[in-house]
């Protein structure tokens, strides 16, 4: 085995495709949530990604012209590299061999649709006059038409799903399709290389026999149609799981509805009781000609006091909401404490503002419902403007264990579908609002931080063109 060889099949043939693989994998991912040292894991895994593919270099130097060596090959690459995605994002794996395999389809129909112009350039001897300057010219010409063809499927394919593939929730069936249809396009590419390669006179993909050449083009056309049908059949299910996602937040908002209906109920009849017991203390202290004690006063003044409860932000529909809350922990036993600045909450839309924050309160109240220390049952809630961006921080204590899944806490009730979606609901707003947000425990409280750039309706209209 010839060392050079091995160097010229590791810089022309796989370091290439490795190239080529992580610039449709930067595409497909630049919306999921990074992991931590996101940078030093993309780097240093890259390293060895490559080291990797120069080793298999020797396997493909002895049986890269095998329709099964070759195979081996790629995919050997394609699932370390899926590995190293894995570890650079905080994604379940489903979701990262989605959309790897995503990546791979592109890179693949890329090359595929290359290899017809090509073919098709060296049949009629379009580059025949390149002669001395022949690579120099074929490589200006692949990257070109690489970088062009990139472009166009980003814009097509991938640019619309990028927002919808974090938090992959996709249908297995027709993800195990598309991963089906792709094995068999990596297969067909693999036969069509070896075998018509060696059919190949005088330069590679140039026929002698025109019949060959026919052959070779339905090869290369039949595994473009392939690839373009992975792509078509993985954005429909994005598309399927974004609107099936639609559905369930309907259904949770639904749901979210009735509960805030019985907690509404419940504060009206506080109220009712404190206003009913207010007239009859009013009744007694002015019915008899002596002057009411200090201690009726204050009691009368205790049953009033209800409506300091009221919470003022600057911004009605969280006055409304935080009011709301803040009567309910008063009637059920649970210290409330709230610092917001709702002025400049003007730029979120009234349903995404009371979901969010509803959400929130709301899996606070249920963590601290189950706690029978009185002086545990406490929620600090803080909404405040630093730097041109909204900043919400929310604690509060819990029993029992959190166990995290994608930087969210997952929940301990049974009907995980509806509880969990009201935590996946604020991860949406969030990033809807183009904002990131970070969960953490301390041991027994929890804590949660939103960051969200204040930008008004205009400038994000403009932005998201």
């Amino acid at each position: 085995m010839n060392v050079i060889d091995v160097v010229y099949v590791f810089l022309k043939i796989l370091l290439q495709f490795v190239v080529e693989l992580y610039v449709f994998y930067a595409l497909v991912t630049l919306k999921l949530n990074r992991a931590k040292y996101f940078v030093l894991k993309v780097v240093v895994g890259f390293v060895v990604v490559l080291a990797a593919a120069f080793c298999i270099s020797f396997f493909y130097e002895l049986y890269g012209q095998t329709v099964w060596g070759r195979i081996l090959v790629y995919l050997f690459l394609f699932g370390l590299s899926t590995v190293h995605v894995k570890l650079c994002f905080d994604e379940d794996y489903k979701t990262v061999l989605f959309c790897c395999s995503l990546a791979y389809a592109a890179q693949n129909l890329v090359y595929k649709l290359f290899l017809i112009f090509w073919c098709s350039g060296m049949q009629i001897g379009l580059f025949e006059s390149w002669r001395n300057m022949y690579d120099l010219y074929f490589r200006l010409t692949y990257y070109s038409f690489y970088a062009a063809i990139t472009a166009a499927i980003y814009f097509l394919f991938i640019r619309k799903q990028n927002n919808r593939l974090s938090n992959g929730r996709f249908d297995l069936r027709m993800m195990t399709v598309s991963l089906l249809v792709l094995c068999i396009t990596v297969i067909l590419c693999s036969l069509d290389d070896v075998y018509f390669g060696v059919l190949s006179a005088g330069a590679e993909n140039k026929y002698d026999i025109y019949e060959l050449f026919v052959l070779r083009q339905t090869g290369n056309a039949f595994s473009v149609m392939c690839c373009a049908i992975v792509l078509t059949l993985m954005s429909k299910t994005v598309v399927e799981r974004n609107l099936k996602t639609e559905v369930e937040y309907l259904q949770h908002a639904v749901r979210q509805g009735e509960r805030q209906y019985a907690i509404s109920k419940d504060t009206i009849d506080l109220i009712n009781i404190k206003c009913h017991d207010i007239k009859y203390k009013i009744n007694a202290l002015f019915s008899g000609d002596d002057r009411p004690t200090a201690a009726e006063l204050d009691d009368v003044q205790e049953s009033i006091s209800i409506y300091d409860a009221q919470v003022e932000t600057g911004n009605r529909i969280l006055n409304v909401l935080l009011t709301e809350k803040n009567l309910y922990c008063e009637q059920n036993g649970i210290t409330f404490s709230c610092m917001a600045d709702g002025e400049k909450l003007a730029f979120m839309s009234a349903g995404d503002l009371y979901c969010l924050f509803g959400n929130i309160i709301d899996n606070a109240l249920e963590a601290v419902g189950g706690i029978a220390e009185k002086e545990r049952r406490v929620i600090n809630l803080v909404v405040k403007c630093k730097n041109n961006m909204l900043v919400i921080q929310e604690d509060n204590y819990f029993d029992g264990e959190l166990k995290f899944l994608n930087g969210l806490p997952l929940t301990s009730k049974q009907d995980k579908d509806y509880h969990g979606f009201g935590t996946s609901s604020i991860k949406m707003i969030v990033h809807k609002y183009e904002g990131e947000l970070s969960a953490s425990v301390t041991d027994d409280v929890f804590h949660l931080n939103i960051i969200i750039p204040i930008i008004d309706a205009e400038q994000r209209a403009t932005s998201a063109k």
